[in-house]
């Protein structure tokens, strides 16, 4: 029988989405035993809303002085120690999994499996390559611990109800000093999260200029939606980096996608494939965000999106 231990992000003493889309694709391999583990200073928070996760048997918390903050250094010789007898080592693909995962594989001496979209079999996944371009099935071999990133935008978050255990585990891992905590800076925002909204308008280099870009954030006002941007809008300097929407920024599912002035170049489509709906609003009849789009407006976003407001 497949063990799977998850590595729950967690900020503030508040549980990530992201954890519960894991557990969505440990329960995708038949028979799993899924274990979340809880790293932090003061875990008793996270855990319980971890143990609340339907199909949680067992949270794991680790205390530790030093887990106060994501240091993927730090982490990581605590989660390999954890991962004994387990077959698979699952976190999300997020930042914050992007950067603990693969210290743990190497910790671990195997091959990490990367934005696993799709499980074929206990040892068998899909995952996107080449910008989302092609799919690729990965066999990982069945004689080592697999670890892997889970794409969180392919997977629904696993409902609640549960009522799994919490226990606590005492680990011994040498900790390294080369890497600290100095500071955490992060934009703050009254609008919903970008990775988990329901609904997300996104503004391009159409817009001209950071001035321009309001109309971007009234009409998200006006949705109660988050607010996005093409990587173009990001150099541009019109919006901070955090918004940047694609292969090199956020990679998002909503329910309801809107991008306005964005061409659509590959690398921003790969961030918006999993959406639900896509709605389009470009003065280029060609963009080639037009292909992927379920709705299309072709016109002067400079008209039509305060249109758009005043009919909301």
């Amino acid at each position: 029988m497949s063990k799977v231990l998850i590595i729950a992000e967690h900020l503030g003493g508040k549980l990530n989405s992201s954890t519960a889309r894991c557990v969505s694709c440990a329960q995708a391999i038949d028979g799993a035993d899924i274990h979340v583990a809880v790293l932090s200073d003061a875990p008793d928070a996270v855990a319980a809303e971890a143990a609340q996760i339907a199909g949680v048997a067992k949270v794991i918390t680790v205390t530790h002085a030093a887990n106060a903050n994501a240091i993927a250094q730090v982490l990581a010789p605590q989660v390999a120690k954890l991962a004994a007898g387990y077959s698979h080592v699952f976190g999300p693909s997020t930042t914050f999994g992007k950067d603990l995962m693969p210290c743990v594989a190497a910790l671990l001496g195997v091959a990490q499996v990367s934005d696993i979209m799709t499980v074929e079999s206990s040892h068998v996944f899909k995952r996107p390559i080449y910008a989302g371009n092609a799919i690729i099935t990965v066999e990982a071999p069945s004689s080592m611990a697999i670890v892997g990133t889970v794409r969180t935008a392919s997977w629904p978050a696993a409902a609640g109800g549960g009522s799994a255990p919490v226990e606590a585990a005492s680990v011994e891992a040498a900790l390294p000093s080369h890497t600290r905590f100095i500071g955490l800076q992060q934009g703050k925002s009254d609008r919903p999260d970008l990775q988990s909204a329901g609904k997300v308008v996104s503004g391009g280099r159409a817009l001209g200029s950071a001035d321009a870009f309001k109309i971007i954030y009234s009409l998200a006002d006006k949705m109660g939606a988050a607010v996005g941007a093409s990587r173009a809008a990001v150099d541009a300097g019109y919006v901070p980096n955090e918004l940047q929407v694609g292969q090199t920024g956020k990679i998002i599912a909503p329910g309801l996608y809107m991008a306005i002035g964005i061409s659509g170049a590959i690398q921003h489509l790969t961030g918006i494939k999993d959406a639900g709906t896509i709605v389009a609003i470009n003065k280029d009849a060609e963009a080639p965000i037009f292909e992927i789009a379920d709705f299309g407006l072709v016109g002067d976003l400079f008209a039509i999106v305060p249109e758009l407001e005043k009919a909301l």
